[in-house]
C-alpha cells in the first residue's frame, strides 16, 4: 500500500467535500406551513434569513418585529446546538483536537 497514494486521495477527498459543504452553504432553501401562510428561509448551514407571516395571522404594525425575532430565536437556538455538538465531541476526543471541518 502506497502511502503517499492514500494521503493523497484523503486529501482529494477532503477538498470536495468541502467544495460540497461551501455549495450548500450558499443555497437557501424555503419551507412553508399553513398553505403558505407562513414561510421561512433557511441557508444550507442552517442560518434562518427570512420569515415571512400573511397579514391576517397577525397585527400587521407587529409583523416585521415578531419576524425578526423569529429569526434571532431560531439563531440561537442553532448556535447552542453547535455549542452543544462542539462540547460533546471534546469529551468525546478527550481534547484532543480534530481538524478544521471535521464531522462525525
Amino acid at each position: 500500500m502506497d502511502l503517499k497514494l492514500l494521503m493523497k486521495q484523503a486529501q482529494e477527498v477532503q477538498a470536495k467535500m468541502k467544495k460540497i459543504e461551501d455549495d450548500l452553504a450558499n443555497t437557501d432553501y424555503e419551507g412553508s406551513s399553513g398553505g403558505g401562510l407562513v414561510k421561512i428561509t433557511v441557508s444550507g448551514n442552517h442560518k434562518l434569513k427570512k420569515v415571512f407571516i400573511d397579514e391576517s395571522l397577525i397585527k400587521v404594525d407587529e409583523k416585521e418585529i415578531l419576524e425578526d425575532l423569529i429569526i434571532a430565536a431560531f439563531n440561537d437556538a442553532k448556535n447552542k446546538i453547535d455549542e452543544g455538538s462542539n462540547s460533546s465531541i471534546k469529551m468525546a476526543t478527550n481534547g484532543i483536537s480534530l481538524p478544521a471541518g471535521f464531522k462525525f
